[in-house]
């Protein structure tokens, strides 16, 4: 191109940077997937805790079998 042109098509980025704001761009990917799967995490362990807990209430209100077994 000649040189009264220079200023119609920007100089490319150097390397360095396009490789920085895709290294940047992936970290950012990578920690939204870790952050979404640990709050999957916690979401499912919520939901198995109150299922036991719904399950142990049920339990104590059964009769105590064993105990017969056992004579206690």
């Amino acid at each position: 191109m000649t040189e009264p042109f220079h200023f119609l098509i920007p100089a490319p980025p150097p390397a360095n940077e396009v490789f920085a704001t895709h290294q940047l761009a992936w970290e950012f990917r990578h920690e939204v997937q870790q952050r979404q799967a640990h709050q999957d995490y916690c979401d499912w362990y919520a939901q198995v805790a109150r299922q036991h807990q719904q399950e142990l209430v049920k339990m104590q209100g059964d009769w105590n079998l064993f105990g017969w077994f056992m004579r206690r």
